[in-house]
């Protein structure tokens, strides 16, 4: 009796508009309902050909066949073209809508992070972003392999941003992989640096004017759209609406002090009374030290490092250190009138869409890219009037989310500090497990790691 049912369901499941219906509900829930896009129902008669009318391979598709039956060569390159076609394309949309892997490159997200942690990065976390350059060449960034110049990608079909939906959204403290805000313009010779950190360094040598023309003469100066601009990973300190504060390295979000990173690291200042071994280092776990003098070391350290190196019978004093001269360093908003530092930071408000806030020549430093370079508007000022588009404007409405990134190594770690918000567009994806870990310095697996939570 069992037999019999089951066999009743495999004719059911057999049928042509059976094997139909079930492609195309599948097909409108993938397509059109995950993707928004309504246009996609023009795929809709391709499944009813292959399936019901048949027309393509009536009148196409049987010629390959006769010549598979005819020929064994040319069955057999068919058979290997295909499985490699399959292949390729299966494989780019899993990297473009589910996951892709990330080698963590700096220490920028030390000790959460290490050098050399391959990461799954879930694309669904926050839902994945249909790309801005469709025409690619598949597996690859931005620049062809064997060439630092050549571009991997065209712009001849450019699509706007559009997220599909995701089982979440971005959350305080998530371990985020995004396209580098920064990153839209690039110095082609000397692409390690940030294009505006050494355009303010020219403008501050030759004048605003003739340092841009400078900079133009000494490099080849190349736009990236935001799909191709390079991948960062940080930890998201804020969300779209917080206010974010920063004293003496610690952080505050909404006035409340961040929740604690175990394996938040930072720069301190250490004297001793003798030099301290290299296996007394090796034991506080600090994997970047610079010895000053026989007494006198500069370490990185999580909070437990620190309490170890405090410890020590030869050490006679142990302290943080806080930058404090805003000349220091280039710090976001650079501008004169917020003074900040690396350390002493805000508070700052994250722009949450579809807000308001009033517009004034005092608060146009912290939303000008926003206004221009993620939204695209064009703006200028004339004394204290604000003009957006060639209107006046005393107020804005924000048309994205944005975030704060911040990496976990809070001395050695270039995030929203130094070039701003990171938009919702530039979201990757969700650092979710470390699935392999080689230690490049000696060479070895970290086994320990391997399929490790990130955290």
């Amino acid at each position: 009796m069992k037999t019999i049912k089951n066999n009743r369901i495999f004719a059911i499941l057999a049928d042509k508009w059976v094997k139909f219906s079930i492609a195309a509900v599948l097909y409108i829930l993938l397509c059109v309902v995950w993707t928004g896009n309504p246009w996609m129902l023009l795929g809709l008669p391709i499944i009813y050909d292959i399936y019901i009318s048949k027309l393509f391979y009536r009148y196409v598709w049987c010629h390959n066949d006769r010549l598979r039956s005819r020929s064994k060569l040319y069955n057999s390159i068919y058979e290997w073209v295909s499985a490699i076609v399959f292949a390729v394309v299966a494989a780019t949309l899993i990297h473009l809508f589910v996951f892709q892997l990330y080698v963590i490159p700096t220490s920028s997200m030390e000790k959460s992070l290490l050098i050399g942690d391959y990461l799954y990065v879930s694309k669904v976390a926050y839902g994945p972003q249909v790309p801005n350059t469709p025409l690619s060449f598949p597996f690859v960034h931005h620049t062809m392999p064997g060439s630092e110049t050549k571009k991997s990608f065209s712009e001849r079909i450019k699509w706007g941003y559009h997220r599909l939906k995701g089982f979440g959204q971005v959350q305080r403290n998530d371990a985020v992989v995004f396209n580098f805000p920064a990153g839209d313009t690039v110095l082609l010779e000397n692409q390690a640096v940030t294009y505006y950190d050494v355009l303010r360094d020219f403008q501050s040598r030759y004048g605003k004017t003739e340092g841009r023309r400078k900079l133009n003469e000494t490099y080849t100066v190349i736009s990236r759209p935001v799909d191709k601009r390079e991948n960062y990973i940080k930890r998201c300190i804020g969300i779209p609406g917080d206010t974010v504060t920063i004293i003496d390295s610690e952080v505050f979000i909404n006035g409340q002090p961040q929740i604690d990173l175990p394996e938040k690291q930072q720069l301190y200042f250490v004297q001793t009374s003798s030099p301290l071994s290299q296996y007394a280092i090796e034991r506080t776990g600090s994997t970047e030290w610079n010895k000053v003098n026989e007494v006198f070391y500069t370490m990185t350290l999580t909070r437990e490092g620190a309490e170890k190196v405090k410890s020590m019978a030869n050490v006679m004093s142990i302290a943080p250190y806080i930058a404090r001269n805003a000349a220091e360093v280039d710090v976001f908003p650079h501008d004169e009138r917020y003074p900040w530092t690396q350390d002493n930071f805000g508070p700052l408000w994250i722009p949450a869409k579809g807000v308001t806030i009033e517009l004034t020549t005092g608060n146009l430093p912290l939303y000008e890219r926003i206004i221009t370079a993620y939204e695209g508007h064009s703006l200028k000022t004339e004394g204290e009037d604000i003009y957006i588009d060639g209107e006046k404007a005393d107020s804005y409405t924000f048309a994205m989310d944005y975030y704060w990134m911040m990496g976990d190594n809070r001395h050695n770690s270039a995030d929203s500090r130094f070039w701003g918000f990171v938009p919702e567009d530039h979201i990757v994806g969700k650092a979710s497990r470390i699935w392999f870990s080689r230690d490049r310095q000696n060479g070895g697996i970290r086994w320990n790691r391997i399929f490790r939570k990130v955290k």
